[in-house]
């Protein structure tokens, strides 16, 4: 079907546009110059000459539209019928015939013609095609529909058209049609759902048809009959459930999601593809009903262990990402980490969740010693995996480094980067290596490494690398006082320790013994993420603030601006000063990384419908 369709638009494209630019002759050349001033005397001599002379069929188009512009109806109709005699099954020459007659204002003969090309059609798909693109060619798009119509007829289902009609229910801006024409697809081959939903997503928050119903409606109404109607059919609940997540309706999603389930009578992977979904889009609370709806189905269930640790990430996040979590808070995940490993057990399958355990503890609930013994428990398991193994060590690395243990977390970083040799992972190892020198005061290693990784392949990794090679860079010139820059290091790895309290003694003696050093603007960032990491947003904005008056140009500014729209939006719900953030960000950092992401959100709190 999509080979034809795109058969059909190349068709259309080529009858329209020809060979517009292909003129070489003078007389072509002055025939096109003629006819795009719209000078058709003058141009319909050349055309006429063109034509007699060649027989062309490009010429024959431009030909008759200069006769027609200039109401020769009579010549044009006869010049038409020369072109019908030469070959009388083409039917571009009776809807040319019917093109004149309309032109001339004789409707009636027009229909005549129209409708005696279709009763000629044969069951030739190619015949159907050809007659049907004829008419879209005149944009008698009616007539059209009608040639596929008859030619579905003759097919007897052996081609439906239904692409080609959907399309030109598009074209006529009958949503309601094209909706019909492309859902009728799946139907036939459940395996185009895909390009369905593809087709349909042009139409998709739509309200510029003229139509009652906004694009979601139709589609949604459509969808609900068609899934009470094809009850046997999961592919229209599937497009329903693609719907409502498109909607940001994940409630809703799930509901169907739950019910195709259990008429499908699956294990459950539909509801955890659904949960992961709206983890991404921190709809927790849907996500973690999800989950739940897998257990409900028993411990026998293969889903039910990954389920069980999945459910216990979303919380996770759920928990750590809220603004105001409580102590108490804190206390219950970690009795739910241990209750779900007291019943699942400790093995390969589980280990993640020691992983998560050991991260809560060290970074949460400041126990750094029950992480350590978490994480090495974890790696000597047997049958975990490499990539598992790694991702621990990192882990277990950075919580040596809150230690103090500056030596033994860069030997955890190294083997990584040796077990991950040109890998993300293995890059990810060398940047936390490079801070391990960075905050130790060897900035010339640590700039040795951050140059192999700003060619990394992660952007992410990369950008990291280059903005920490920048401030070492700037920083570290051979007639510069090293001591704020290391001084500015050792405050960096106070508060990745969790010492916040020194962190931001020592960056206040910065400011106070190195007034106007260039670390200024950096030292004002590095206050904000502590105060951050605190949640003490108001302080984060005050120190971002500061930030962007004082240095609204320098590097750090667009950064600051995007942190300030994100807390405003996110934390402190004040869309207003979000707005603003993101407006100053787009207008006066256009090149800036954030840029993009940054109009989004704006356009998003502005009201606008972004599909």
């Amino acid at each position: 079907m999509m080979k034809h369709l795109k058969h059909f638009i190349l068709i259309i494209f080529l009858s329209v546009s020809g060979m517009a630019t292909y003129a070489q002759t003078p007389d072509e050349q002055l025939a096109v110059q003629y006819f795009q001033n719209k000078e058709f005397d003058k141009a319909v001599v050349y055309y006429e000459k063109l034509f007699d002379k060649s027989g062309n069929e490009f010429y024959y188009g431009y030909y008759l539209e200069c006769l027609v512009e200039l109401g020769d109806f009579k010549k044009a109709e006869k010049l038409v019928k020369k072109q019908q005699k030469k070959s009388p099954d083409n039917p571009n020459y009776a809807v040319d015939m019917g093109y004149v007659y309309n032109k001339a204002g004789e409707h009636k003969k027009a229909e005549k013609e129209f409708e005696n090309l279709i009763n000629q059609l044969t069951g030739n798909q190619s015949h159907v095609f050809e007659m049907a693109n004829a008419f879209i060619k005149r944009n008698e798009l009616d007539y059209a529909l009608a040639t596929y119509e008859k030619g579905r007829k003759l097919l007897k289902g052996q081609y439906p058209f239904h692409f080609e009609m959907g399309e030109i229910y598009f074209a006529k801006g009958d949503l309601n049609g094209m909706v019909g024409e492309y859902l009728d697809v799946l139907l036939i081959n459940e395996g185009y759902l895909q390009q369905v939903q593809n087709y349909l997503i042009r139409i998709y928050g739509s309200e510029k048809f003229g139509t009652a119903q906004s694009g979601n409606e139709l589609i949604k109404n459509q969808l609900l009959r068609r899934v009470q109607k094809h009850a046997d059919k999961s592919v229209f609940a599937e497009m329903l459930i693609w719907l409502l997540i498109q909607e940001k309706d994940f409630n809703g999603a799930f509901i169907q999601t739950k019910a195709l389930d259990k008429r499908q009578k699956e294990d459950g992977s539909r509801l955890m593809h659904l949960a992961q979904t709206c983890v991404s889009n921190k709809e927790y609370e849907t996500a973690i009903k999800a989950y739940q709806a897998v257990l409900e189905k028993g411990k026998e269930n293969y889903n039910y262990i990954p389920s069980k640790i999945e459910l216990l990430n979303t919380l996770n996040q759920k928990i750590l990402e809220n603004a105001n979590y409580t102590q108490e808070d804190l206390n219950t995940l970690e009795k739910s980490y241990h209750s779900t490993l007291s019943e699942l057990g400790t093995n390969a399958k589980t280990s993640p969740l020691l992983k998560g355990l050991a991260h809560l503890n060290a970074f949460y609930l400041h126990n750094t010693e029950k992480a350590i013994e978490l994480l090495e428990e974890a790696i000597t398991l047997p049958g975990v995996t490499k990539v598992f193994m790694a991702e621990a060590k990192l882990l277990l690395g950075d919580i040596l480094l809150i230690e103090g243990d500056i030596w033994e977390a860069s030997l955890y970083y190294s083997q990584v980067d040796k077990d991950f040799k040109h890998d993300p992972m293995g890059d990810e190892a060398k940047l936390r290596n490079a801070k391990v020198s960075y905050y130790t005061g060897d900035f010339a290693w640590a700039q040795a490494q951050l140059d192999v990784l700003k060619g990394s392949t992660s952007k992410l990794i990369a950008n990291d690398a280059m903005s920490l090679s920048l401030l070492i860079t700037d920083n570290s010139t051979l007639d510069t006082n090293l001591v704020p820059l290391e001084m500015f290091a050792k405050a960096d790895l106070l508060s990745f320790q969790n010492k916040d309290k020194e962190a931001l003694m020592t960056l206040d003696s910065i400011s106070h013994y190195f007034q106007g050093h260039e670390l200024a603007d950096d030292i004002l960032m590095k206050k904000a993420v502590i105060m951050e990491k605190q949640q003490n947003w108001e302080e984060a904005v005050k120190f971002l603030k500061k930030l962007v008056a004082a240095y609204g140009y320098d590097i750090l500014a667009d950064d600051a601006l995007f942190k300030l729209g994100e807390i405003y939006q996110f934390k402190l719900k004040d869309l207003e000063k979000a707005k603003e953030a993101y407006h100053q960000l787009m207008t006066e950092h256009q090149s800036s990384t954030f840029t993009v992401e940054a109009r989004k959100r704006y356009r998003e709190l502005r009201g606008d419908k972004i599909n």
